[in-house]
């Protein structure tokens, strides 16, 4: 977090020209066979953008005839001036719902799954992550303004929004800067990363009880947390960032019967996809004392608690990909999607491996592309 805070905010200059806009958005046709009776029909992939250029864009993937859209919301809704907005954070499905959080424009998008037609938006500042239990969404909010601070006063906490008024009727106060969070039973974990107050990094996963809506315990973890994911063992995995010089990042796990601290594995993780019981995950792990990123791209089998490998990639493709920034396992044909960041500046790019490892195809995204949400039938 502080890596991408202090490059946004010295780069902020660079990207305040305008965007050149293509001038014709034909999809691009990808060598795709559609899944025999397949209940995947695409999926969206959200590009963060750089903070402060408001070029977040969604892109759409569709499976079933082999096309990949760029940018479709502009197309989509032409009335909305800023279109997509800062700094795209998390991308969910709920119900008939496709949910984009847009963190520097502090607001939740709203659209429906289908068309990606917007249906309204959640205000919330500095959001980051949202997951949904009954008729209720809950979004993880920073509160305060985007500022390295190692005495940073304002706590973050989890809104809880209702789906059919888009309305925060309650909030939930946890620790600074809270990251992703998971539902598990009757219960929210949270994150908390405290990363924008380096060195003085949070490092807590709050438990918040859904019913009475309060924070019930802090779990002591590692310090700088980011993402979250239970596996069906009633263990939940939770990744650090370490604080890029002395401690590095590693991958934890809560035992969510007695909210206890598990244990860790020596594996450094920027994010994860789970599929049964294989944790895919990558690790662009930045440290200031080599000022260069150590990447990895490994498989965790979560029943036995073991790292199975450092490389899914075959025949050298891991040589490909400059910045791996987001990861997604097609839950049916067992696809791997990675996307590539390349330098946060220019287009990046979607690759898609089978099962095995091996490169299938390629296709360019908008900036930073990161967050995936599939689309059933």
């Amino acid at each position: 977090m502080k890596r991408f805070i202090y490059t946004s905010l010295m780069m902020l200059c660079l990207f305040a020209a305008c965007r050149e806009e293509e001038e014709v958005r034909s999809p691009e046709v990808i060598p795709v066979t559609p899944p025999d009776a397949s209940e995947i029909v695409g999926f969206y992939l959200l590009n963060e953008g750089n903070m402060g250029s408001n070029k977040a864009t969604l892109d759409y993937m569709n499976l079933t005839e082999g096309e990949y859209h760029r940018d479709i919301y502009p197309y989509t809704n032409p009335s909305i001036p800023k279109e997509l907005g800062d700094v795209g954070n998390d991308l969910a499905i709920y119900g008939e719902k496709l949910y984009a959080v847009i963190s520097c424009s502090n607001k939740v998008e709203v659209m429906d799954k289908r068309t990606a037609k917007r249906l309204g938006q959640i205000d919330i500042p500095n959001c980051h992550y949202i997951r949904f239990h009954g008729a209720y969404a809950y979004v993880t909010s920073y509160a305060g303004p985007v500022e390295v601070n190692p005495d940073y006063e304002q706590t973050g906490y989890v809104a809880k929004v209702d789906t059919a008024t888009f309305q925060a009727i309650a909030r939930c106060l946890v620790g600074f800067q809270p990251d992703e969070l998971e539902i598990v039973g009757n219960k929210i974990y949270v994150a908390n990363s405290g990363g924008y107050m380096s060195p003085n990094y949070e490092n807590t996963v709050s438990v918040i009880d859904i019913p009475s809506f309060t924070e019930t315990k802090r779990i002591e973890v590692a310090v700088n947390l980011h993402h979250l994911r239970a596996d069906k063992h009633g263990h939940l995995w939770v990744s650090s960032r370490g604080d890029y010089y002395d401690i590095p990042s590693r991958l934890y796990w809560i035992d969510t019967q007695t909210d206890t601290y598990g244990g860790e594995l020596d594996v450094a993780v920027s994010d994860f996809c789970l599929d049964g019981d294989s944790l895919y995950l990558y690790s662009s792990e930045f440290s200031y004392v080599s000022m260069k990123d150590e990447i990895t791209y490994g498989i965790v089998d979560v029943a036995k608690k073991q790292l199975v490998t450092r490389n899914f990639l075959a025949g050298g493709a891991e040589k490909e990909i400059a910045m791996p920034h987001g990861i997604l396992i097609n839950p049916q044909n067992k696809d791997i999607y990675l996307t590539d960041a390349a330098n946060h500046i220019y287009p990046g790019a979607l690759y898609c491996f089978d099962r095995y490892g091996n490169k299938k195809w390629l296709v360019r995204t908008g900036d930073v592309p990161a967050h995936f949400a599939i689309l059933y039938k």
